[in-house]
């Protein structure tokens, strides 16, 4: 069996970070697991994305945008997630299907029927098993990004993460990649609103599947919190636990 987890929640909310905290959990516990994000993930969909999300691109219609995500989406489904969790693996996926109701459903006003059958094509229909959201309102998300970004522009480093030991440190700075400001995070602090709003929406209807978490704790405390919830979904994939092959 495999396992498919999501990682959703507003601008600045540490979903990244998160996401890189657990495949790093569960990288170092044995466990066969990759780490992909959206848009991205393969030749094709990092393309999209640097059309899609560049400042640049003002002139984008919300059609153009909504089919752009959806065309990485299905090239990362096939090509990465769904071959993977057919091996049996666990795959963790920073934004999902999710993402295009909330962003391009709730936030720019497209029909969600319309989205719902765009993704189902898109994704021949796979959903997560689990999808992890990281709750904080959209004007503290925007802050905390503006915030890192001028850190980041001025040359100061983030803090080191106080981690347990059980949660392993990434390489680079501790987990933090690099912040970026794209198209969508330019926004009117409205549109992000409405984002926000959406996701409160999308967990009432399937609450079965969300696990919701303040984005506002210690990071080290979140990754803990994220960990432990998942350890029902882990039970069923002990056996799949990778070995160091014989050198000859």
């Amino acid at each position: 069996m495999s396992l498919f987890v999501t990682f959703e929640g507003p601008e600045g909310s540490g979903k990244s970070t998160q996401a890189r905290l657990l495949y790093s959990y569960l990288h170092a516990r044995g466990y066969p697991v990759i780490l992909v994000r959206e848009p991205g993930g393969t030749r094709i969909g990092d393309l999209i994305r640097r059309i899609v999300l560049d400042l640049q691109h003002t002139e984008m219609a919300d059609t153009t945008e909504m089919l752009l995500f959806s065309a990485a989406r299905a090239q990362l489904v096939n090509e990465v997630i769904r071959p993977y969790l057919e091996q049996g693996g666990i795959v963790l996926c920073d934004r999902y299907a999710d993402s295009t109701y909330a962003y391009q459903g709730y936030g720019l006003g497209r029909d969600m029927n319309e989205l719902r059958t765009l993704t189902a094509i898109a994704t021949g229909g796979l959903l997560p098993d689990v999808t992890i959201y990281l709750d904080l309102t959209a004007d503290e998300g925007l802050e905390r990004k503006r915030r890192k970004r001028q850190e980041q522009d001025a040359g100061r480093a983030a803090p080191p993460l106080n981690l347990p030991s059980e949660l392993p440190r990434l390489g680079g700075a501790e987990g933090r990649g690099p912040i970026e400001w794209n198209r969508l995070d330019a926004r009117e602090v409205a549109y992000h609103r409405r984002v926000a709003e959406g996701y409160r929406k999308l967990i009432a209807q399937e609450p079965e599947r969300w696990r919701a978490f303040d984005a506002c704790q210690a990071i080290d405390a979140l990754a803990g919190q994220i960990a432990g919830e998942l350890e029902p979904w882990l039970e069923h994939i002990q056996m799949l636990e990778t070995t160091t092959p014989d050198t000859q």
